[in-house]
């Protein structure tokens, strides 16, 4: 009975996710909202996907296959991300590009899935973007940034300039 106790507490304290360690994350961007704004704010699949590392099903998005010129901006913040002449068809069913557009884009480490990726975020206000992997155009980065439609929104080039 004790053993039993104890494997309980042990994973209680190691699964638990403090809301506490939620907030302070998001204190270090500077869009910061709570989960209520967020949701309000946000489509449930934009939510699933920007605050909560969602991933939507491949080939869903109808930003695949948008190629026209224009600048792929964050869907919470509006934060540029990544601009149309880096786009490729990577055939993963995702909408991927080769480079971001500098500084717009921040790392982290996911080993959420038993082996350790290059997750991408929103610079500006955290949002879960996709991920890095390293099978993109060799004739440019070798990079494939992976990226769910749902973070996203699209912002066509103004053909006047």
């Amino acid at each position: 009975m004790k053993k039993i106790v104890v494997l309980l507490a042990a994973f209680a304290l190691f699964s638990c996710k403090s809301k506490a360690q939620e907030e302070k994350k998001d204190q270090d961007f500077k869009v910061s909202k709570t989960e209520a704004e967020w949701k309000a704010e946000l489509s449930p699949e934009e939510f699933y996907v920007l605050r909560e590392a969602g991933t939507e099903r491949p080939f869903s998005s109808e930003l695949n296959k948008e190629y026209s010129k224009g600048t792929f901006v964050c869907a919470a913040c509006k934060t540029p991300l990544f601009k149309s002449e880096n786009k490729f068809d990577s055939g993963t069913g995702w909408p991927s590009f080769d480079r971001e557009i500098e500084g717009n884009v921040a790392y982290s480490t996911d080993k959420k899935i038993g082996y350790t990726r290059k997750e991408e975020h929103c610079a500006t206000c955290g949002g879960h973007l996709g991920h890095v992997f390293n099978d993109g155009p060799k004739e440019t980065t070798g990079l494939r940034h992976c990226v769910n439609g749902d973070a996203l929104d699209f912002i066509p080039a103004d053909n006047g300039k």
